[in-house]
């Protein structure tokens, strides 16, 4: 993440690779405060066994795509609400030019971010696209409960 203020919306992220048993690695990197670092976590990341990033940041945005540009992983962008209501961050971190691809979620959508890196783990892993079927079923178990529940919700000229 771009800083410690995106540590609201990327525990959310957090909870999910933590459910998944997916280990993983959080840290606070800024594009423009810590460039050597933000080169040193990119190119360095692969040897280290990371194989999605998911990288976080509000306004300019830059963190996911300067990631994206020193790395061949994958890398799965959050913009962060952080001013003009995450809109700048998310145009910087989706309008990224050719040849440097970053998966970019919805704003402040941290937990779709991981859902995703999920995704992309599962296509090699048997028990985690499992989990993530099982998880995508709760979902669907959870909509056809609510609709159970709404069921007995009167209203005078509520028709079903």
């Amino acid at each position: 993440m771009g800083s410690t203020s995106d540590l609201p919306i990327m525990e959310k992220a957090a909870k999910v690779l933590d459910d998944f048993e997916i280990p993983f690695e959080m840290l606070a990197l800024s594009a423009h405060r810590t460039p050597a670092e933000v080169e040193n976590f990119a190119k360095n990341a692969k040897s280290r066994g990371v194989e999605v990033i998911v990288a976080a940041a509000g306004m300019a945005a830059h963190l996911p795509g300067v990631i994206a540009a020193m790395t061949s992983l994958p890398v799965i962008g959050v913009p962060i609400n952080a001013s003009l209501e995450g809109l700048d961050a998310l145009l910087a971190i989706v309008q990224m030019p050719p040849g440097i691809p970053v998966a970019t979620v919805g704003i402040n959508a941290s937990m779709n971010a991981a859902i995703l890196a999920a995704q992309i783990l599962s296509v090699k892993d048997e028990v985690l696209q499992e989990k993530l079927i099982d998880y995508k079923e709760a979902l669907k178990q959870k909509i056809v409960k609510a609709n159970v529940d709404l069921s007995v919700v009167k209203y005078k000229f509520k028709t079903n």
